[in-house]
């Protein structure tokens, strides 16, 4: 009895959906009609005229002054959030992991939303500092689930062993527990990097003037027919970007299993 091809073709038809509109906007971004309906020729100067516009590569540094800082204090919040949660058991721990889940499971248009109240009611001014605090609150969730998943598989005897030989528990911490843990650190925030820099819902309600991200002036460019090739060329070099990013995030969970795995 022959094995059936039904799998195979639905995976085919699967990855088809997801990949041929990305192949498209890349095949469009080097294509020399404007309007991307047919194939006129090879041309490179659509990320020509993205590198001589100014506005994009502004928003493209506000996205990444707000990616590394959203970046860092999710992985410190993130951390601290996974050893609490993994160390302590009570009600209040029960609540935590609640409070650190809900930005999952939560519609980013309500998270938006409560947020700019949140800060206009505090008076604190929109601005990058507002889009950074926004970016961090649901990027700890993300790194608290990677980190929390690593420690469920580390060895505390390890820290013990130190503690046994005259460490402090902060040189424990900073020469053991730390380094160990540094590739799932690191993969949270490597993530937590790449949801930041894609994220517009969010932005959209807590930047103030002149703090607008890259997929903010995106999406007011798309509202111009003339700009469709130049949002192909930006657009796939964010492709690039994000994965990298991905993949570099994949290659430390990777290592680090690997490493356990000898072990």
């Amino acid at each position: 009895m022959k094995p059936s091809r039904l799998p195979l073709i639905t995976t085919l038809l699967v990855l088809a959906f997801f990949y041929l509109p990305i192949g498209v906007l890349i095949l469009n971004s080097f294509n020399e009609s404007r309007f991307g309906t047919r194939w006129q020729g090879f041309t490179l100067k659509w990320y020509e005229r993205l590198w001589e516009r100014e506005d994009l590569w502004m928003a493209l540094l506000n996205s990444l002054k707000v990616a590394v800082f959203a970046s860092i204090g999710a992985m410190i919040l993130g951390t601290c959030a996974a050893f609490a949660l993994h160390r302590y058991r009570s009600r209040v721990q029960t609540a935590h992991a609640l409070l650190i889940t809900m930005p999952l499971v939560l519609p980013e248009i309500l998270m938006g939303m409560s947020l700019l109240l949140l800060f206009v009611s505090t008076g604190i001014q929109l601005s990058l500092l507002t889009v950074t605090l926004a970016h961090i609150t649901f990027c700890v969730s993300y790194v608290a689930l990677v980190v929390q998943s690593r420690l469920q598989d580390f060895d505390f005897q390890i820290v013990d062993a130190a503690r046994d030989l005259g460490a402090t528990k902060l040189q424990a911490f900073l020469k053991v527990v730390l380094p160990l843990l540094a590739p799932g650190i690191l993969a949270g925030g490597l993530l937590a990097f790449t949801l930041s820099v894609d994220d517009f819902v969010v932005t959209f309600f807590v930047k103030g003037p002149g703090s607008d991200t890259l997929p903010v002036v995106i999406y007011s460019m798309i509202k111009k027919s003339r700009e469709f090739p130049v949002i192909n060329a930006l657009s796939t070099l964010l492709l690039v970007v994000t994965f990298a990013a991905v993949w570099a995030s994949q290659r430390l969970t990777a290592d680090r299993e690997a490493r356990e795995g000898s072990d």
